[in-house]
């Protein structure tokens, strides 16, 4: 697969917020012999909200694995840093529920397995890890929920529990895969105003990963396109439009907007 090289730092009118956290420079990523994406090149800087679009099978997750570190580049590099010389922090909120429901973990319980990559394997949580896991807890809206079975969590609960515990390590990047899987309307636009609320007020670096353009675009500051033959890079407000997005998808949209956010009509 061959994608155009796109900068998220060099966005026309939209100045950098802050420092590049990660960095992709014609970077190629793949699984033995099967290469996935080429020749990606960005920036996720501090202070970010990048939302990332693109069909299933388009390389969504190879892409994130990437961003993550899971993945080495297969050529190309990736640079990842910060400001202060310590090691980056990632807080990730996966599509698949990944808390085992047989045993009895309340809220508080999965939240504090964001703190297991600071404190490592051998020294168990402390007093101060109890309330970095509560704080994120109290972030997203549950504290009053801490004690509750996670098992016995609605589904938009359970959600909000497992972005505290992507919280709870004080990352500096929030990354999202698929956040409003399978949720009802209800519940998808209290995560993404929470989501929203993160990014404004504790100037948290967001990336988002959806195949729903709407979704994307209500929301993101800024959109890669991801697809076949492609990585393309913008403004929201520049990648929103009914003739960009007829040229990226071959087919006729039309553009409007509600309560100030730009609405996709096929």
């Amino acid at each position: 697969m061959t994608n155009n090289t796109a900068r998220v730092e060099d966005l026309d009118g939209v100045p950098a917020p802050g420092p590049a956290l990660v960095r992709f420079t014609g970077a190629a990523f793949g699984y033995g012999r099967h290469r996935v994406l080429s020749d990606l090149s960005f920036a996720i800087h501090a202070g970010d909200y990048l939302g990332i679009v693109g069909p299933n099978g388009a390389g969504k997750t190879t892409l994130l694995k990437g961003v993550l570190g899971v993945l080495r580049p297969q050529s190309g590099r990736v640079e990842r840093r910060h400001s202060e010389g310590r090691d980056l922090r990632f807080g990730y909120v996966p599509q698949i529920n990944t808390v085992d429901e047989t045993y009895p973990l309340t809220a508080l319980d999965v939240a504090l397995m964001g703190r297991y990559g600071r404190i490592g394997p051998v020294r168990r949580p402390g007093k101060e890890d109890r309330q970095a896991a509560l704080e994120a807890l109290e972030q997203v809206g549950i504290a009053d929920l801490a004690r509750r079975l996670y098992r016995d969590l609605s589904g938009g609960q359970r959600q909000r529990v497992l972005m505290a515990r992507a919280l709870a390590c004080e990352p500096d990047i929030l990354v999202l895969d698929e956040p409003t899987n399978d949720m009802d309307i209800a519940a998808e636009s209290a995560t993404m105003e929470l989501i929203g609320r993160l990014h404004r007020e504790e100037r948290l670096a967001i990336l988002l990963v959806s195949h729903m353009l709407n979704l994307v675009a209500a929301h993101a500051r800024q959109i890669a396109f991801l697809g076949v033959g492609r990585f393309e890079a913008l403004p929201a407000a520049r990648a929103v439009t009914a003739r960009h997005l007829e040229r990226l998808y071959g087919t006729r949209v039309s553009v409007a907007e509600c309560d100030g956010r730009r609405v996709v009509l096929w």
